[in-house]
């Protein structure tokens, strides 16, 4: 079971985010705010559950959640300011979003930045660890899936639909077919080589 908070009589928020290794698409990271003494024992890191499972967590989660939002940053954005800024400026901007405003931050991974003044702690692997982080996990992830599958229904030959832009053989080959999209990362190593193709797809 995973445990309730990390900080004892605040309103903590919880968050992930999904999508930091694609080669293309945005970055998504959601914070999320449970009640007090919360408990979900089918919570769970977003990787380790199907995307069936996945999709009916989003759906309880947004129903007991305090308070929950998603924030973005997109392709261009992040070969701007690179993924890592990106990541933590998505979590940063769901942050900003919330309707209830949160005393403290528990994050996965083990990088943050200050989020005004509240207290914060970066938790490794956390989205197995505390039922914010996985919840957070969970809508960063199918709402972000969600996305590639739209941008797929225009760019079909990245196989976006299974890979959702993670860097495949099938996209690898697709990006040095077809060239990129507006939505790939131009600062990443998208062919695995040395040699990055920046010609645009028709």
């Amino acid at each position: 079971m995973l445990k309730s908070h990390y900080y004892e009589g605040l309103v903590e928020a919880g968050c992930d985010e999904a999508g930091r290794g694609c080669l293309a698409g945005a970055v998504y990271a959601a914070a999320v705010i449970l009640p007090p003494d919360y408990e979900n024992a089918e919570l769970n890191d977003s990787k380790q559950l199907s995307d069936r499972r996945r999709k009916q967590l989003r759906e309880v989660i947004e129903r007991d959640a305090v308070s929950w939002a998603v924030g973005i940053v997109e392709p261009d954005e992040i070969d701007q300011i690179n993924i890592l800024n990106a990541s933590i400026l998505a979590m940063h901007r769901a942050l900003d979003q919330l309707a209830v405003r949160p005393e403290a931050v528990i994050v996965d991974g083990n990088r943050f930045k200050p989020y005004g003044q509240l207290p914060y702690t970066t938790i490794v692997k956390g989205d197995g660890k505390y039922l914010s982080i996985a919840a957070a996990s969970i809508l960063a992830k199918t709402y972000r899936d969600d996305y590639m599958d739209r941008l797929a229904a225009d760019y079909p030959q990245y196989d976006w639909l299974s890979n959702k832009g993670y860097p495949t053989r099938k996209h690898r080959e697709a990006i040095r077919t077809y060239g990129i999209t507006p939505f790939h990362r131009r600062s990443y190593n998208l062919l695995g080589t040395e040699e990055l193709s920046l010609d645009f797809a028709e």
